[in-house]
């Protein structure tokens, strides 16, 4: 795994990033290919928050979590990595099989600076993605492993045209499909 160490407004000592590296390090088994691992330490009114996200090819993986010690939070987030693993280990051993781990020719995220516009909209930050080609199912599922209530794709199954698969308040889920 490579790991990407990053403090906000926060000094954390080698040992806690060591610690992190042997604990999240232990996922690795889970992966085809070696993940790009980014972890996030800050201190926000007196809570330690923990954020992981593990990106193997077009799969990303999210998780924060905050308690009162930095090493709680850290297995914390191990714990809640397992448990998506787990929860969705079939899904995920399907899209193993059809090579969904391969790594995109387009970096997949590339953060822009911030821009200042028109004070009536005011865009406060920009980002890119890659939009990578995958059923509705395999959306859902990278929706649910990062922990939102949207994703944006290419919908195989609509020849490739851009949908946005949503989380709906009745527990069940929504697709918007770009009709070009």
């Amino acid at each position: 795994m490579k790991f990407t160490f990053t403090d906000k407004k926060v000094n954390i000592p080698n040992r806690v990033h060591a610690y992190a590296e042997k604990k999240i390090g232990k996922l690795d088994r889970y992966f085809k290919t070696e993940p790009d691992v980014s972890v996030v330490f800050s201190v926000e009114k007196g809570r330690n928050i923990l954020e992981v996200t593990i990106r193997s090819g077009s799969t990303v993986i999210r998780v924060a979590e905050s308690t009162s010690d930095m090493f709680v939070s850290i297995d914390a987030a191990v714990a809640s990595i397992e448990c998506q693993l787990r929860k969705n280990k079939s899904r995920l051993e399907k899209r193993l099989r059809k090579e969904a781990f391969e790594v995109p020719n387009e970096e997949y995220f590339v953060p822009e600076a911030d821009e200042e516009e028109d004070p009536g909209y005011q865009v406060l930050r920009t980002k890119r993605f890659f939009f990578g080609a995958m059923t509705v199912e395999e959306a859902i599922l990278q929706m649910n492993l990062v922990n939102h209530t949207f994703f944006a794709f290419r919908n195989e199954d609509e020849g490739g045209a851009f949908s946005v698969v949503y989380k709906r308040n009745d527990g069940g889920y929504g697709i918007i499909v770009d009709q070009d």
